[in-house]
């Protein structure tokens, strides 16, 4: 129920209603050459501020619908009590202006007051929040990363990506209302939704805050509209060209294939694969390589313990310990110093890496120690690496046409190329044209990928396709400018059900 003391006359006419009232109007006649409110569109809605008055409380006022916005006065306004009760009603003018009607955008701003805390909501139809909806018809978001004019969107940096949601138009704008209230619920971060052909709402804790970022957001839409113009990607911290596909051609699914079956044209020179669930099943490693490695460790380590290889190995497993324990991670226990003895060390050894298989840590010291492990049953016989039917074919067509395939996993090298060259379908390495491990940095970063272009010597990471079956990653890799794939097998883990990625599930498909 609203505040009978907002209700009372006195207050209606006081000085931070009318204030509000007049600050609408400006705002109105500001945003009109700028083409925000132009044709009656667009809408502005403030909070009156009143320091005495809890923010929940303050009353509304909000823009008319359908008027020519440049020519609104004050008393034009509709002020509503803070629950969205109308309190008062502008007096209507004479032919040849339109009634006066309150905006159909009413219940969207009342979401943002309620669900945001908003001090001010603004409704542009500029073209630039149009356009840059309708570049990527099917796109459900709008993003983009390392642009100055991010700072002034609240809670965001220069290297930040800036997420905006699209949301799908209707022929009402209260239409929108459902779908507006989950994209703010579902983007916490957001401080506007765009709407599909239609335009932009932005909220702000003021009216200041709110023209602010309305500013900038209109900025950095239309600068993507002129990079996408200019063939240069908005969307990663280099601005390298884009990755458009010159043909995206959906043909029959053959062959049980399934209906993604996609065939796809672009400038890729390079192809990077990840191995678990993507060129193996995921199976394999749980099932086969990660027990192998537990049941073998204390007898590689005994027969191995004064090689430096091994020795390299321990110290590299202690120096993981030694951090693991300082930062209380469970499972860790303190290794013996050397001359404690070799027993004592390998049971201390043992117990850290069987605690740190269970919990499937992808760090570079086990990586190691395991890739060894699994030489020796590799060089025995007792290993075979498995791969995908279709990987093996689809692996000598592309060294045929001349692309450069490589792998990045977070098992070792070693353990990649041992995988690789012990198939049942023989030796595969001789279509791989390099390994990258976790050294070059962990697989849901970003600048790993970054750090893997550089050594791929292309002149873009738009020339990169990555596949993985691992959303992080697949996220990560794009920021980082690749095109991505994820691949869809048996055992893998389900993925977001607005992911946003291309599928696949067998190679032939690329």
């Amino acid at each position: 129920m609203a505040n009978p003391m907002l209700c009372s006359q006195e207050y209606l006419e006081s000085a931070p209603v009318k204030e509000a009232c007049s600050l609408v109007a400006e705002l109105c006649r500001l945003f009109y050459p700028q083409g925000w409110v132009t044709g009656t569109g667009g809408s502005i809605t403030v909070k009156v501020h009143d320091d005495s008055i809890p923010k929940s409380d303050q009353l509304i006022v909000t823009s008319p619908s359908g008027v020519q916005k440049e020519r609104m006065e004050p008393e034009d306004m509709y002020v509503l009590s803070g629950e969205g009760d109308m309190l008062i009603e502008p007096s209507q003018k004479p032919y040849p202006h339109k009634p006066l009607k309150c905006t159909d955008c009413g219940p969207l701003f009342m979401k943002a007051y309620k669900m945001r805390g908003a001090g001010a909501v603004i409704h542009s139809h500029g073209m630039e929040s149009c356009i840059v909806t309708m570049m990527n018809p099917s796109a459900k978001e709008f993003k983009m990363t390392h642009m100055e004019m991010i700072k002034g969107i609240k809670g965001h940096g220069y290297r930040d990506e800036l997420v905006v949601p699209i949301i799908e138009n209707q022929p009402q704008e209260s239409q929108l209302t459902d779908s507006f209230a989950e994209a703010i619920e579902a983007y916490p971060k957001a401080t506007a939704v765009l709407v599909r052909n239609h335009g932009i709402f932005v909220w702000g804790d003021t009216w200041i805050s709110a023209k602010t970022q309305a500013e900038c957001y209109h900025y950095l839409f239309d600068a993507a509209i002129r990079l996408y113009q200019l063939g240069i990607d908005w969307t990663t911290p280099e601005h390298g060209p884009l990755s458009v596909p010159r043909a995206i051609q959906q043909t029959p699914a053959t062959g049980g294939l399934g209906n993604n079956n996609y065939v796809i044209e672009s400038s890729r020179k390079c192809i990077v694969l990840d191995i678990e669930g993507t060129t193996t099943p995921i199976s394999f490693v749980t099932d086969i390589l990660f027990p192998y490695a537990r049941d073998n460790v204390r007898k590689h380590l005994l027969s191995t313990f004064d090689k430096e290889e091994t020795k390299a190995d321990i110290e590299l497993i202690r120096g993981q310990v030694e951090e693991d324990c300082k930062n209380g991670v469970a499972g860790a226990v303190p290794i013996p110093a050397e001359n404690s003895g070799r027993d004592c060390v390998v049971d201390a050894i043992v117990t850290n890496v069987e605690a740190m298989i269970k919990a499937d840590r992808k760090i570079t010291s086990l990586k190691q120690l395991q890739g060894h492990i699994w030489r020796t049953g590799f060089e025995s016989k007792e290993l075979q690496g498995i791969v995908f039917e279709d990987v093996p074919g689809v692996l000598k067509k592309w060294h045929s046409e001349g692309k450069k395939v490589y792998i990045y996993s977070s098992g070792s090298r070693e353990a990649q190329r041992l995988l690789f060259g012990n198939t049942s379908y023989g030796d595969l390495r001789r279509y791989l044209c390099g390994f990258f491990d976790t050294t070059v940095g962990n697989k849901k970063e970003t600048r790993s990928y970054l750090e893997i272009a550089q050594s791929l010597g292309v002149d873009s990471e738009s020339q990169i396709l990555f596949v993985t079956d691992v959303y992080q990653e697949s996220v990560a890799a794009k920021a980082a400018g690749y095109e991505v794939l994820i691949s869809i097998r048996p055992g893998n883990a389900p993925l977001p059900s607005d992911h946003g990625f291309r599928t696949i599930t067998s190679f032939v498909e690329i």
